[in-house]
């Protein structure tokens, strides 16, 4: 029930008294004028300014204590849409920093495999010029010992030749010609 149904109830209980007692009056004893309009009127002024002081110091500490807890509610959700703020512009700026360090690394490992291609590149080449002189080199030492030897053969038979010619009986002056010619094709070449 509330105050209003409080209020209706005291009424018409003081209604009911007021009425025996103003029969017990008219009858000639003692008596309360307790009339609705005459004396519950100051009752209930009374009773609401009762209900008014107090009420009002009780229902103001209830609304500064929700207006207090609104407002701390308020401030704890503030910082931590602040810490949020904070936390996001940090993990963004990680990610921008993990970028670099990637698209650095990235780039140092394609100059890394450019630089070993083209060393690979230049020892292939090297490798293929020292080759190619070991092959000419190859060459010409059979080329030389091939003429070395050659040179031995014919040195060998032009001395059988000479000494078949010897035992023929070839002139003194001959055979000297043949010797100077055989030794300075031996030792010109």
């Amino acid at each position: 029930m509330g105050i209003m149904g409080t209020f209706l109830l005291l009424a018409a209980e003081a209604n009911a008294v007021g009425s025996e007692l103003a029969e017990g009056a008219a009858e000639g004893g003692f008596g309360l004028n307790l009339d609705i309009l005459e004396t519950n009127l100051i009752n209930l002024a009374i009773l609401i300014g009762i209900l008014f002081y107090f009420g009002r110091k009780v229902l103001s500490n209830i609304l500064s204590e929700r207006k207090s807890n609104i407002a701390t509610a308020i401030q704890e959700a503030e910082g931590r849409l602040k810490e949020a703020q904070i936390a996001l512009s940090q993990a963004q700026e990680q990610l921008t920093q993990a970028q670099a360090e990637a698209q650095r690394i990235r780039k140092a490992a394609e100059e890394n495999a450019q630089k070993a291609k083209e060393a690979t590149l230049a020892k292939a080449a090297q490798d293929v010029e020292r080759l190619k002189q070991t092959a000419a080199a190859d060459l010409n030492t059979e080329r030389e010992r091939a003429l070395a030897e050659l040179r031995q053969r014919v040195a060998a038979l032009a001395l059988q030749k000479v000494e078949s010619e010897l035992r023929a009986g070839i002139a003194d002056d001959v055979q000297q010609a043949i010797i100077e010619r055989s030794i300075a094709q031996v030792g010109g070449r």
